[in-house]
């Protein structure tokens, strides 16, 4: 079976973002094939754990992808700061023959767009995707799930760190459905009374305080903070507050254009700008918004750079979906051409969580082979780009682990859904599968 036969069959999603399917990626050609394990969202660790304790699956995965995309160099992107995952794949790397691409520990490295300027010099067209400029990125543990579904092992579970105001912080796998609150006990429980839980990252993760919901194939953990702190509340804070403040405080200072990585490379994204919208709203709004379009939503603007707090970030999201709903599609007229101060304007690891409140949260997140075991699972049919998969069980019907409980259409993009306990269907629906062990 081909590669992208079996990443499609055994349901191999990108297991650091958006979750694209892995079989796209692997039908492409191009010259240069890129292994993103950056990692540049603070307190979060697993991708560090995942290349220490399993360097040769993940190489394996990359030498696999390598041969099936035909690319002539296949370079490894990683912190220079992480000796012993650097120790641990050199070997590996090495036997076959795919090289480094070092990384400084700034936010946000781990972008595709960094990564593959890093890593070639090249820049991705504006609004554009690296295959546009002969790369293929893929997250380092979407290459071991590429080795698993090169075995016929498809994607049952996910690897994951819990850190922040719990009593052991670790990196585990875990089934695939697992409720949040399971992984929080298996971390020993939180510190604080009552606490806010950041999906996969403080800067670009999502906040909740619902801990039934599942793990999914992109979950790349749980950074837990006090409900008290101010990440926490400001995730809180409505949208149609944020853009108040916005609208009566933000003196035009651009911090927020300045300190943007994606501007820095040389697209036409200016935060600033975009908070005019906020006050001009029937007076070229949709003028404004277009500096937002191109934005990579990395929150440094938000939580790094703005001196009053506000909420340059949002303020993108909210123009990219104006300007969606208006039909405007804003194509950037000059060249890209990286700003001449970019090198000199990176925001180190270390003043990003300062600025953000958690250095006391800075601790290891050492990898442990015990699993959570929990006694449900509940499989959502859509945890990838695409289309969701349609169910392929019914309820009262025992499936093993592994087994395909859902599957794509023929020809839709998307991935099949596995069971990741073996037990009985106890609930379908088009949106999810309930199992109990």
């Amino acid at each position: 079976m081909a590669l992208a036969e079996a990443l499609r069959e055994n349901g191999v999603v990108g297991a650091g973002g958006a979750g694209f399917p892995a079989e796209v990626k692997a039908r492409s050609t191009v010259e240069f094939l890129l292994a993103n394990g950056a990692e540049c969202e603070p307190l979060l660790h697993k991708d560090e754990e995942l290349m220490k304790h399993f360097a040769g699956g993940v190489a394996e995965g990359m030498a696999l992808m390598r041969e099936a995309v035909g690319a002539p160099t296949a370079l490894f992107g990683i912190k220079d700061k992480h000796k012993a995952a650097v120790a641990a794949l050199t070997p590996h790397l090495e036997k076959a023959g795919i090289g480094f691409t070092f990384l400084g520990d700034f936010y946000p490295s781990g972008d595709e767009y960094e990564l593959v300027y890093a890593a070639t010099k090249r820049l991705i067209p504006a609004g554009g995707i690296p295959l546009q400029v002969g790369c293929v990125v893929n997250n380092v543990e979407t290459l071991y799930n590429a080795k698993l579904a090169a075995e016929g092992r498809p994607v049952t579970h996910k690897f994951v760190s819990i850190n922040g105001a719990v009593r052991r912080p670790g990196a585990f796998w875990a089934p695939v459905g697992t409720p949040f609150s399971e992984l929080i006990e298996h971390a020993g429980g939180i510190t604080v009374d009552e606490a806010g839980y950041f999906v996969s990252g403080l800067m670009m993760g999502k906040l909740t305080l619902d801990l039934a919901q599942p793990v999914t194939k992109t979950t790349c953990g749980l950074i837990v903070l006090p409900l008290e702190h101010t990440l926490v509340q400001r995730r809180l804070r409505p949208p149609e507050s944020m853009a108040r403040i916005g609208k009566s405080a933000c003196d035009q200072c651009s911090y927020c254009t300045e300190f943007c990585p994606r501007y820095l490379l040389g697209y036409d994204v200016q935060p600033h700008k975009v908070m005019r919208s906020l006050g001009f709203t029937l007076t070229g709004a949709d003028n404004w918004n277009q500096s937002g379009e191109l934005c990579c939503a990395c929150g440094l603007c938000t939580l790094y750079a703005c001196p009053e707090d506000l909420y340059p970030k949002e303020a993108c999201d909210d123009a990219k979906t104006s300007l969606r709903s208006a039909g405007i599609k804003f194509v950037q007229t000059k060249a890209v051409k990286a700003h001449p101060m970019k090198e000199y304007r990176r925001v180190p690891q270390s003043m990003l969580r300062e600025r953000l409140k958690v250095e006391r949260y800075e601790q290891p997140t050492p990898f442990t082979a015990k699993q959570p075991e929990p006694a449900k699972v509940r499989i959502l049919t859509k945890q990838h780009a695409g289309q969701a998969a349609l169910p392929a069980v019914r309820e009262g019907e025992r499936v093993s682990e592994g087994q395909a409980v859902a599957r794509m259409a023929e020809g839709a993009l998307g991935a099949n859904v596995h069971a990741s306990i073996a037990g009985t269907v106890t609930a379908v629906s088009a949106e999810a599968i309930e199992i109990t062990r």
